[in-house]
């Protein structure tokens, strides 16, 4: 059971004397008292700022609103906010509004890879679905600031009907992520209906939930909730925990009865600059969370979304940090870096490289401590070419619901079966010259 602090119980006294302690729990209670100027900020934390920045401050929240929970304002540290990671990334800052050249408002291209209202189709297999704008709180590093913060909207049945169709009609959409917003501040009977209309597409084999609720609004895991999820395997959640501060016995409690449930957990970190870009910090959130049976899954690098330059790291940053946990713990509880690449161009993993030379039949690689080995490659290995004449293969290809797919990108290129030898941008120069030069001549 969730132990209250101090701090909580000061709280919630100023926001209501008249109610009890137990409102508390009542996730409702908290969006209903959700922290959304900078008066109830300094009259709830006792933090003052000056006149001048409050006025800064303002300007701020005029472009990216705020709004904090309760639960997430009871754990600032009061006595250093300036450094506190609570307050960083729940509270304004000036600097969110100097804006730079190589800033944008859609900077992963959601809005362009988007066939149909609500729908993000990216990868070939897998769909990304926004279910919701609203949010418990609203984190200043949002990636989402165009959608989330400026107003909040939860699509109604026939919006979210126009993306279940474009999934019914789409066979190789195995994979349903829902994300928003967070579909958790949906009511549980919407949540519902929209996980049991893609449960009947008999295409789509798992759906994933990416949600901040367990962070910031912990109380939204209602045993209702959790009930109603557990008929829905095969069933996914991704959370986004960013610092071990944020794992606090209300979060574990949280984390406890979705992965009592059956459902696997994992994490989805940014790296954010004076947050938890030291490794010694990421370690100890690797190490609480899969002690909580969330395993990290993605350190992201901050995206060039609109004021968020002070934010961000260089991208060496987050290889020390990689490196610092690589053979320092168990694999397990190492994260995957990604940049997700501007344009649309999807994740992009940077991680350390442990190759140091490659020879015709042997490799010689570095480990975590420096040392370095050689791994001696097979004389006698014959490859297994693959030109799709699947009935005269020495593999065993019965797959039952197996299927097949295009080769696109690199893997194009590995294939024997086509005869793609590069892969060249449509608006290359050098091709266009040649077109130019053959003057309509093959």
């Amino acid at each position: 059971m969730a132990i209250f602090t101090a701090n909580q119980q000061r709280i919630a006294n100023k926001i209501d004397s008249s109610s009890e302690l137990s409102n508390w729990r009542d996730w409702k209670w908290h969006l209903k008292h959700s922290i959304k100027t900078i008066d109830k900020f300094e009259e709830l934390t006792g933090i003052k700022f000056s006149a001048d920045e409050k006025k800064q401050l303002e300007e701020t929240k005029g472009k990216f609103p705020l709004s904090i929970t309760p639960y997430y304002l009871s754990l600032i540290k009061k006595e250093n906010f300036r450094n506190d990671p609570i307050y960083k990334q729940s509270f304004l800052d000036n600097r969110e509004l100097k804006v730079t050249a190589y800033e944008m408002g859609d900077p992963l291209s959601e809005d362009t890879d988007s066939p149909v209202p609500g729908i993000t189709h990216r990868y070939p297999d897998r769909v990304l679905f926004h279910v919701s704008n609203v949010c418990a709180m609203y984190c200043r590093h949002c990636t989402r600031k165009r959608k989330v913060g400026d107003k909040d909207f939860v699509p109604g049945k026939s919006q979210i009907e126009i993306g279940l169709d474009y999934i019914r009609k789409t066979p190789q959409v195995r994979d349903v992520l829902l994300s928003g917003g967070d579909p958790f501040l949906l009511s549980d009977d919407y949540l519902d209906w929209i996980l049991t209309e893609l449960e009947k597409i008999e295409h789509v084999q798992v759906v994933r939930i990416g949600t901040r609720t367990p962070v910031v609004l912990p109380y939204r895991i209602t045993e209702n909730l959790v009930n109603m999820l557990k008929k829905h395997h095969p069933l996914w959640i991704n959370t986004h925990f960013n610092h071990p501060r944020e794992i606090t016995s209300s979060s574990k409690e949280a984390l406890r009865k979705l992965a009592d449930a059956g459902i696997p957990l994992g994490n989805q970190s940014v790296l954010l600059a004076d947050v938890n870009d030291c490794p010694r910090i990421m370690k100890d959130l690797v190490h609480k969370l899969v002690a909580n049976r969330v395993r990290p899954y993605y350190l992201y690098q901050c995206d060039l979304s609109e004021g968020l330059s002070h934010f961000r790291t260089p991208v060496g940053k987050g290889i020390e940090i990689i490196e610092s946990l690589i053979g320092h713990t168990s694999g397990f509880a190492v994260p995957t870096y990604v940049i997700d690449a501007p344009g649309g161009g999807g994740k992009i993993p940077v991680m350390p490289n442990y190759i140091i030379s490659w020879s015709t039949n042997r490799v010689i690689l570095r480990n975590y401590e420096g040392v370095i080995t050689s791994y001696k490659e097979p004389d006698n290995y014959s490859p297994t070419t693959c030109n799709r004449d699947c009935e005269n293969c020495n593999l065993e290809l019965d797959l039952q619901e197996g299927y097949e797919e295009n080769a696109i990108g690199i893997e194009k290129l590995l294939s024997d079966y086509d005869e793609a030898i590069s892969l060249v941008p449509s608006d290359n120069e050098r091709i266009q010259r040649r077109g130019d030069n053959n003057n309509g001549q093959e």
